[in-house]
C-alpha cells in the first residue's frame, strides 16, 4: 500500500461527497463508500515517515481556506476512476508544492511522480473501476452538483498499509 499527505474537506463539503458516493453506490457503480473519507492527495510514495506530521504543522497553520470542486474527470483506459477535480487555486498550488517539498527528504524509496508539484491534478475520488458500460450513469450522477463550493479545513497523514489517518496540525 501507499502512505500520502491529503487536504480534508469541511463537514458540508464531506456530506456532498458522500452523498455522491451513496447514489452511485446505490446505482451499483463501485463507489468510495463508506471505505474512506473525502480527500484530495497532496504527495504520495510507498512509505512517508510519520515524522512529517510535526513538520507539516505551518502548512497546516495555513488552513482553512476554499476550495470549489468542478468539473468530472475519468482516470485509465478500460474500467477507470471517476473523480471531480479540486480546482487548482493559487493558494492550494503553494500548499500542494510546500507539502510535497517538505516530505520528500521521508519519503521511501521516491515520491509517485504524478505527486510531483506541475504533474499534480487535484481531485476527489469518486469510484473506481468504472466499467465502460456504466460511464454514461456514473457521469450523471457524478457531476450533480456542477459546482461544489466548501472549505479545505485540514491535512492528514494517510498510512495506507495499517489504513490509519493521522490529523496534521
Amino acid at each position: 500500500m501507499v502512505h500520502s499527505v491529503e487536504l480534508v474537506f469541511d463537514a458540508e463539503t464531506e456530506a456532498t461527497v458522500r452523498a455522491i458516493w451513496d447514489e452511485l453506490r446505490d446505482a451499483g457503480i463501485p463507489s468510495q463508500a463508506p471505505a474512506s473519507r473525502p480527500h484530495a492527495t497532496l504527495t504520495v510514495a510507498q512509505h512517508i515517515d510519520a515524522e512529517v506530521e510535526q513538520i507539516l504543522r505551518p502548512v497546516a497553520a495555513r488552513l482553512p481556506l476554499p476550495c470549489r470542486l468542478g468539473a468530472t474527470l475519468i482516470f485509465g483506459r478500460s474500467a477507470g476512476v471517476l473523480a471531480r477535480l479540486l480546482l487548482p487555486s493559487p493558494d492550494l498550488l503553494d500548499v500542494q508544492a510546500q507539502v510535497h517539498r517538505a516530505c520528500v527528504p521521508l519519503m521511501t524509496p521516491a515520491p509517485m511522480p504524478h505527486s510531483e508539484p506541475g504533474q499534480w491534478t487535484p481531485h476527489v475520488t469518486l469510484a473506481r473501476r468504472v466499467a465502460p458500460t456504466r460511464l454514461a450513469t456514473a457521469l450523471r450522477i457524478a457531476g450533480r452538483p456542477a459546482e461544489i463550493a466548501g472549505t479545505v479545513i485540514g491535512l492528514r497523514r494517510w498510512n495506507g498499509d495499517k489504513r490509519t489517518e493521522h490529523p496534521i496540525g
